[in-house]
């Protein structure tokens, strides 16, 4: 029913401002309450949810996704203070691909840990941080700075990084890697990277920035992405499967596979 609601509201929303060839639709949160007074609706205690909705954890209505050319899509992009829009881009939704092989990497999450997370998210942030699988994805040695960090970025507003890590290489460099991370049934979006990415040129802009997103796919697999940014677009730069497994689960003939990938 909320989803609904939701769906009934965001269309009306869109619908009030597009215009065919329109490649953005601007409008104020504060329209959410116009928009279900116009369908009859009680609006919701939340309005920021509407959107979060969207942004984070449903695709947008069809009514709205056939409005886009092909091989592109609608997402709903922060402006500022109360200001969101519509665009499209080339890549809203980030999917695994299932065709990569996966890694085994001997499991050293603490037992306690396990035993007593209370989401997918933060499960997954513990097994990254314990496992140190930002460290073996990146080459890079990593300490985990801050999680959940809440800032507000000029002409973008307020948002929110799952989990920010500083690096360093071998020869001295510094890095900062914010980490999305998102459950099974969860949906990561280009979106979150785009203001991870706004986050690092923000507050820390004498330091590399390499952005990360982290999934869990079945069979408790780990995807793990890294982008870059490109002109005005971002693509993914490298995608790594890892496992997590007990000290049986991971045979002499898989590390010697393991090593023939570094010949």
């Amino acid at each position: 029913m909320k989803k609904n609601k939701y769906s009934k509201i965001i269309e009306q929303l869109f619908f009030k401002h597009f215009e065919e060839g329109y490649t953005k639709v601007n409008f104020k949160r504060e329209e959410i309450v116009e928009v279900c007074n116009q369908l009859n609706i009680k609006p919701p205690k939340n309005l920021g949810d509407v959107l979060y909705s969207f942004r984070f954890r449903n695709s947008l209505p069809e009514s709205i996704q056939i409005k886009a050319p092909e091989n592109q899509e609608w997402v709903i992009r922060l402006s500022g203070h109360g200001s969101y829009s519509f665009q499209l881009t080339a890549m809203a939704k980030i999917e695994p691909n299932k065709q990569l092989v996966h890694t085994k990497i001997l499991d050293s999450t603490p037992g306690i840990i396990e035993k007593y997370s209370l989401t997918d998210e933060q499960a997954l942030l513990a097994k990254i941080r314990y496992n140190r699988l930002v460290d073996i994805f990146t080459g890079l040695t990593c300490y985990s700075l801050q999680n959940h960090l809440r800032t507000s970025v000029p002409n973008i507003g307020q948002i929110e990084t799952d989990e920010l890590y500083i690096g360093v290489d071998r020869k001295g460099s510094q890095f900062i890697i914010p980490v999305q991370a998102k459950g099974v049934n969860e949906k990561l979006g280009i979106v979150q990277i785009e203001q991870d990415i706004a986050v690092c040129k923000s507050k820390f802009p004498n330091l590399i920035s390499r952005p990360i997103a982290a999934q869990f796919m079945a069979d408790d697999i780990i995807v793990l992405y890294e982008f870059e940014e490109n002109d005005d677009d971002i693509g993914i730069l490298e995608e790594r499967h890892y496992k997590l497994v007990d000290p049986d689960n991971l045979s002499t003939e898989e590390l010697l596979i393991y090593q023939k990938r570094n010949d």
